[in-house]
């Protein structure tokens, strides 16, 4: 499987800090199960951030508490109840219109959140998949022949292709592939001839921008939240 699209180093460095919203993490985390190039970056990333917080961890254990302390420390908390909870048993597989979807590890192991499918305009299903605090992101399932109204973003839209193709009129886009835009892109997803499921997350409605589709703007976030 070839990958053509990537999140950038900023967007990898800033989701092994910790510090991308519940919603992009998901899809971000998604696409490293199904990158070996950005897991690598991210493994390097996360090595040197534990050089450096482990550097600054010793140093202030070292002024404030004895060796003793410091081990006690360490086992309480991997003795903890956090460590040792069990987790849940991820459901690896979606099925929606006669098709079985195998879902990469980070989206299985949520996959008790996702909600009911509901079907959209044209040949477009959304299921909803709500995360801790509130935050949102969607699974959008586009048909063969399927088509979203050309449309630019009052914020980001970050979308990753699970298993299938759609293009626009830029690129063509396949598993694995991560698309982020800005309110400066314009464009028209579609599928051909074959189906298309993708994890998408929006931080502002879809804007509407051609013909009778315009009059949706209104609804827009009932669509794509």
């Amino acid at each position: 499987m070839i990958i053509k699209s990537h999140p950038g180093e900023g967007f990898l460095y800033q989701y092994a800090a910790g510090d991308l919203s519940a919603a992009m993490t998901l899809v971000v985390g998604t696409h490293i199960d199904m990158c070996k190039a950005c897991r690598q970056t991210v493994c390097e990333i996360e090595q040197k951030l534990c050089e450096e917080n482990l550097d600054t961890l010793v140093s202030v254990a070292s002024t404030t508490m004895s060796k003793s302390q410091c081990d006690q420390m360490l086992e309480a908390i991997f003795a903890s109840s956090a460590c040792n909870k069990q987790t849940r048993q991820p459901n690896e597989i979606l099925s929606l219109e006669g098709r079985r979807f195998t879902l990469p590890r980070t989206l299985a192991h949520n996959s008790h959140r996702i909600g009911e499918w509901s079907k959209l305009v044209g040949k477009l299903w959304r299921a909803p998949l709500t995360l801790d605090n509130g935050n949102q992101t969607n699974l959008i399932y586009m048909a063969p022949g399927a088509k979203v109204p050309e449309h630019t973003h009052k914020g980001q839209e970050a979308t990753l292709v699970i298993d299938g193709v759609f293009n626009d009129e830029k690129n063509e886009y396949r598993d694995g592939d991560f698309i982020l835009l800005d309110p400066s892109r314009t464009h028209t997803p579609e599928t051909q001839d074959e189906d298309c499921l993708t994890l998408a997350t929006l931080d502002a409605p879809l804007h509407f921008t051609s013909g009778i589709s315009r009059l949706l703007n209104p609804f827009s976030q009932l669509f794509f939240r």
